[in-house]
């Protein structure tokens, strides 16, 4: 067991709630035998990466609210994807041809693909963009029809990679391999497709990339997602499979260096005992895209409500709050709760009534937006998803050894009238190298200033830890800048 002893001399002005000589335990293989090479990208405590310690301090998920509901607001809607590119608000979403008669099933001839933009990411306009024949008319914000069986799940995302062909600057997903069990199916056409485009309207049909498996029970028939990770600097896919032998809703993974040719799938096993995990809506957080969010839809059979549907689709669903560092192979659980309940409409409790949209966009400098099929809008703070907090009763949090780049710390914290956070800068002998003032208040990007210094340029690449001491606060996320 490694002991840190907080000396007297070191936490006499820190705050009320410690006691001196304080001892402070924890396993020894916490440490690394490196340190974190921190850079100057942003972290947020999403999980327990970077720390080593806490003492009266926990982490804590923070659940959305519901924005004002808009005068215009998105459909309800399954299949929803929403990107934020450059000023503008985009928005893609299943929905049918009310013409159209032949067979009912998911997958169908009669599904279509709409469009939408907004310029707050609040208020949606539904262009008229007359492509297509829809119920007797061209005045629709159809983008595709007659498009079967891709329509179902057509999910597509902007692609940065440096150097993307300009003509490819859109790209989607899409497949649905038709209803059923289909252990032993090994044919092609049934897997999961790949599209391009220029602009997000006019798509052209790459192929067949992921081909059906004849171990899967079923796959491909919810969102499936893709993305360019600047991290991994590879394409990555994340989309639905089985698990075996529990049977239950779950996720696969492939990558791919050029959205061609994609390496073997491979199960992730995010679920718990018993857990179905219907969609995981991953992708590269867009502060930090070496950390992936994901918001998936857990499904709990025999619970709810299913009215109009056969008894075997009666469930209820919400949705949880996962996360991913680029180049690990699990997602990681640290929250189990719920992030969004059904909440108190009935609607919400009827058979799969909870799903949100592709991609967590920023509306604000200080406000992330997460678009639910319902068509309402919910909000957390900039990197609000999760905090370090410490409640009336000091706490502190140590990190692992890390080497940053920089020559001031930024925070985004949240304190009560009489809380703090305050940073110290440690060797790995646990030597105070620089205290920084008292923190308080409430701010997305604040800059740490020091007792006895203007700044910690002089530790810039040198392994340090961070301890912070916090109150009465919530400290979300931080950085070093130059």
């Amino acid at each position: 067991m490694l002991n840190y002893l907080i000396h007297k001399s070191r936490i006499g002005s820190i705050g009320c709630g410690f006691l001196i000589g304080f001892l402070w335990t924890h396993e020894l293989t916490a440490r690394e035998d490196q340190p974190v090479q921190l850079g100057s990208r942003l972290e947020l405590f999403v999980d327990h990466h970077l720390i080593e310690a806490m003492d009266g301090v926990e982490l804590r998920l923070h659940q959305p609210v519901k924005a004002p509901r808009p005068k215009s607001p998105l459909p309800e809607q399954h299949m929803v994807t929403v990107i934020k590119d450059g000023g503008k608000y985009r928005a893609w979403y299943r929905g049918k041809d009310p013409s159209y008669v032949g067979v009912t099933h998911h997958g169908n001839a009669g599904e279509t693909v709409h469009y939408a933009e907004s310029r707050d990411g609040h208020e949606w306009e539904f262009p008229h963009l007359r492509l297509h024949e829809i119920g007797g008319s061209r005045e629709n914000n159809v983008i595709l029809a007659d498009f079967a069986p891709f329509a179902a799940t057509f999910m597509p995302f902007l692609d940065t990679r440096p150097g993307v062909s300009p003509d490819a600057r859109y790209k989607a997903v899409a497949g649905y391999p038709g209803p059923g069990n289909k252990v032993g199916l090994d044919e092609p056409g049934r897997g999961l497709f790949v599209f391009a485009s220029p602009d997000g309207i006019a798509w052209r049909n790459l192929g067949e990339a992921i081909r059906y498996r004849p171990e899967w029970r079923h796959a491909f028939d919810s969102p499936n997602v893709a993305f360019w990770s600047e991290a991994e600097q590879l394409y990555v896919c994340y989309f639905r499979t089985w698990t075996r032998p529990e049977n239950l809703r779950g996720v696969s993974r492939a990558t791919s260096p050029d959205f061609v040719n994609w390496s073997e799938p491979v199960e992730v096993h995010p679920n718990q005992p018993g857990e179905h995990l219907y969609t995981t809506m991953t992708h590269p957080y867009v502060r930090a895209p070496h950390i992936y969010i994901a918001l998936p839809t857990r499904f709990v059979p025999g619970r709810g409500s299913a009215p109009g549907y056969e008894q075997k689709d009666v469930n209820a669903t919400d949705i949880l709050f996962m996360s991913k560092r680029a180049g690990r192979a699990q997602f990681d659980r640290t929250f189990m709760e719920g992030f969004i309940r059904p909440g108190l409409e009935p609607k919400q409790w009827i058979n799969r009534a909870n799903y949100v949209a592709l991609n967590v966009v920023p509306t604000s400098p200080t406000e992330l937006s997460i678009y639910h099929r319902s068509g309402d809008r919910y909000v957390l703070r900039t990197d609000g998803f999760a905090s370090a907090h410490a409640g009336a009763k000091t706490g502190r949090l140590v990190t692992k050894p890390l080497s940053f780049a920089g020559a001031q710390l930024q925070l985004n914290l949240s304190t009560s009238a009489v809380g703090s956070v305050q940073v110290e800068l440690l060797d790995l002998q646990d030597v105070v190298l620089a205290t920084s003032h008292e923190q308080f208040g409430d701010e997305i990007g604040r800059t740490v200033t020091w007792r006895d210094r203007a700044d910690v340029a002089e530790f810039a690449g040198k392994p340090v830890r961070l301890r912070f001491t916090l109150t009465d606060a919530d400290l979300y996320s931080f950085r070093f800048r130059p």
